[in-house]
């Protein structure tokens, strides 16, 4: 009743159980038209008050303690809760990776205290290969991942040598130089179109001061989207190649189709590569649809350029002219790629380390998958060849490693080595052996 008494009082009228018995007619109105205008007036009061915020229960009896628990950095309070290197050391005598092959207890006892300053630590780099053993056979993957540029310095110790035994190349104090003139390829333009059908060049690329995919946070990966999104952009003004960036989540069934698309395998997910899938997840299309740009899937950037025909020239020369534009682009934003200078380009994956450079070439092989030298062939070429899901005689040949020369070096390595398949395939197919046409080491 006292905001209302003042209120009143504020009015010029008495309380409303007070009035005197010999007031009129017209006073009664009065005071009901102020009886009124006084709930207005308290209603308008109350409505500006500043109300005090709910309080939980369960919260304000706990509110002090929980407070007490939260330092102002949580990271800086990170205890790991491990016993000693040798009592972590995993088990290996079933996995075929090279990570397995190449990690010992020694080893595995220098790096275990080591952190790189974003946090990663040395179970981080090897958890790939504890995830996917291999089945047994030669090592097919290099069985680790970086999860940021620092850790190629960090863990050079244990990096280095799964370098060097993946891409058969020794580690010296430079990286061979990069070597992006198309120009100096020879031999490319006779590749029988019978059996060359498809070729593709792609490269990838890690940005550097940003963790790599598998150890990054959300708002990195939405940072590194945008970015992509202005490099992409320049390049479609300053470059005159139109094209569109597609969020993945916007794509339908029919484009993921056409792009080959497939949703994150369960080993991308264990490993962490596939957290908050499809999010800040896109792909950049140009309008001749000579160039796709992958951001943030595999690696930060994917540059793929895909022909179907054998004219592994103009794919490579796509790829690299517009890597070397985007490149300059990101070097503005002061965000440059990855690089060190004993290794070259560096990604999340050792195996892509160097030039991080791809040439696949699809052929039309029926008899040369059959024989019992192709093996030691495609060894010594410096080749992989794999059967597709397309066609039974159909088969993928891409260069085995991206380190130790440079982008045309191993383009030319690719194309020598198609040739020299092709020819195989053709004694072949004439009853004839192919023992004289095997090559020296490459």
């Amino acid at each position: 009743m006292e905001p209302e008494r003042k209120v009143m009082n504020r009015l010029g009228v008495d309380e409303v159980g007070g009035a005197s018995h010999g007031r009129s007619h017209k006073a009664d109105e009065q005071l009901g038209t102020n009886s009124t205008i006084l709930r207005a007036i308290v209603a308008a009061d109350d409505m500006w008050k500043v109300k005090p915020p709910i309080a939980f229960p369960m919260e304000t009896r706990y509110r002090t303690i929980l407070e007490s628990l939260v330092p102002p950095d949580p990271m800086s309070r990170l205890h790991l809760r491990r016993l000693s290197a040798d009592e972590e050391f995993p088990d290996l005598s079933r996995n075929s990776t090279w990570m397995a092959r190449i990690l010992t207890p020694a080893m595995y006892r220098r790096q275990f205290h080591r952190c790189t300053q974003s946090g990663v630590i040395f179970d981080d780099v090897i958890r790939p290969g504890l995830e996917e053993p291999g089945d047994g056979s030669a090592p097919e993957s290099v069985g680790c991942v970086a999860g940021d540029a620092q850790c190629y310095v960090l863990f050079c110790d244990f990096f280095d040598r799964v370098i060097e035994a993946h891409h058969q190349h020794e580690i010296t104090g430079q990286a061979p130089e990069g070597d992006f003139n198309y120009d100096n390829l020879k031999g490319t333009c006779d590749l029988d179109s019978s059996y060359a059908v498809r070729c593709e060049a792609s490269v990838v690329r890690g940005v550097e001061d940003f963790c790599f995919p598998t150890h990054c946070s959300r708002g990195e990966r939405r940072q590194l989207l945008a970015l992509a999104r202005g490099a992409l952009l320049r390049l479609e003004e300053e470059e005159q190649l139109p094209g569109r960036l597609h969020p993945l989540e916007e794509l339908d069934q029919a484009q993921q189709w056409e792009l080959n698309l497939e949703p994150p395998s369960a080993s991308r997910l264990r490993i962490g590569a596939a957290r908050d899938w499809p999010d800040a997840r896109a792909v950049w299309v140009s309008e001749d649809g000579s160039l796709v740009v992958w951001v943030n899937v595999d690696d930060h950037l994917r540059l793929v350029s895909t022909r179907d025909d054998g004219n592994i020239v103009e794919a490579f020369k796509c790829v690299c002219v517009n890597l070397q534009k985007l490149e300059g682009f990101y070097r503005e934003l002061r965000h440059p790629f990855a690089w060190k200078q004993q290794l070259g380009w560096v990604s999340s994956s050792p195996a892509d380390v160097g030039t991080g450079l791809r040439i696949r070439v699809d052929l039309r092989l029926r008899h040369l998958p059959g024989h019992k030298r192709l093996q030691d062939v495609l060894s010594r070429l410096r080749v992989r060849m794999h059967a597709t899901t397309e066609s039974p005689a159909l088969y993928c040949v891409s260069n085995a490693a991206t380190f130790g020369r440079s982008e045309v070096g191993l383009t030319q390595l690719v194309v020598d080595g198609v040739k020299l398949l092709v020819a195989m395939e053709r004694r072949l197919e004439g009853g004839r052996d192919i023992d004289e046409l095997v090559p020296a080491q490459k």
